[in-house]
């Protein structure tokens, strides 16, 4: 039996946005799948938080159709999105579980339910203390987290998260990096921006990376990793080492016994063991280094990279 794959939660179509004349997003196109956690990438200005919007409904493209749960963006989907805005907003003279309480009752959720979901999250997330303190009064890391609180209170099938990260020290953002996953675990949907490619290097299903308004990857983590340098270390006290690992690789260093080695595009790891053991090389370690997608990162949205076309796996 053919089994068709279900709609997508988010459809992006070729939409574009100009601001003044100028452009901030150029026809760019992804979908989000039910399930997925997608990290939508890309430095500074690179048309993030714009083409979220749009997803949102609160601008309108100038060209291109969204999609939010098959139809139109806007009033139609309230109550089945959760949204965290890059500028944090929440009332600084209101507690936290007012301030919970009231973004779900905006969401359709009756007062007396919110208080009580406001008071067991604040709890489950070992923010019990602060349930009747003002928002002005927290630390911006508290008072982060509260307000993604209050983007999930009425549990939402979707989640948009605009640099969710942005200005948490370490420890407040693998917090929010466990909130993230534990809400992932409940067969939620989320999309969030970042330019900081750990996060999405250790949450993510899915990339879509944007640079200069312009879609230039889509794809799966390995697919993403596939950009990124990759290196060898290995250790041999064989003099011969050199002229064996040079012909494999495009950058060479040696610091003693130590080789490091970036191999040229079209060699693999596999290649420089076969040629060591060829040479019978003496190898003490042999190496490979785990790829990085902040590196890849660099690699895609250099001057001279070219927009590059994934294909789903299957």
């Amino acid at each position: 039996m053919i089994q068709n794959n279900p709609p997508a939660i988010l459809a992006v179509d070729n939409v574009c946005k100009s601001f003044a004349g100028k452009p901030a997003v150029k026809n760019v196109s992804f979908t989000v799948a039910p399930g997925e956690i997608v990290g939508f990438l890309g430095p500074n200005g690179a048309g993030k938080t714009t083409t979220l919007r749009m997803a949102l409904g609160l601008i309108a493209p100038d060209s291109g159709v969204v999609k939010l749960f098959g139809g139109p963006p806007g009033p139609t989907a309230f109550g089945r999105v959760g949204f965290l805005p890059e500028e944090r907003g929440m009332y600084g003279k209101i507690k936290a579980r007012d301030g919970i309480a009231h973004i779900a009752c905006l969401n359709g959720m009756k007062r007396r339910d919110a208080l009580k979901r406001a008071d067991n999250m604040l709890e489950k997330y070992g923010l019990g203390d602060v349930t009747h303190k003002k928002i002005k009064t927290l630390s911006k890391g508290m008072a982060q987290k509260v307000q993604l609180l209050a983007a999930i209170a009425h549990d939402p099938e979707f989640l948009i998260l605009d640099e969710p990260f942005s200005g948490l020290d370490p420890v407040n953002q693998k917090l929010l990096e466990n909130m993230v996953r534990e809400i992932a675990d409940r067969g939620r949907t989320i999309i969030f921006s970042t330019h900081v490619m750990e996060h999405a290097e250790r949450l993510c299903d899915k990339i879509v990376l944007l640079s200069k308004g312009e879609k230039i990857f889509d794809g799966d983590l390995g697919q993403a990793l596939a950009h990124a340098p990759r290196r060898l270390e290995i250790e041999t006290p064989d003099e011969r080492a050199e002229a064996v690992f040079a012909p494999l690789s495009s950058q060479m260093s040696k610091d003693g016994d130590v080789y490091k080695i970036e191999l040229r595009p079209d060699k693999e790891a596999r290649h420089v063991l076969a040629a060591s053991v060829k040479a019978k090389l003496n190898l003490i370690r042999f190496e490979p280094e785990k790829p990085s997608l902040h590196e890849a990162f660099v690699n895609l949205v250099s001057p001279n990279a070219k927009p590059v076309k994934t294909e789903p796996k299957p």
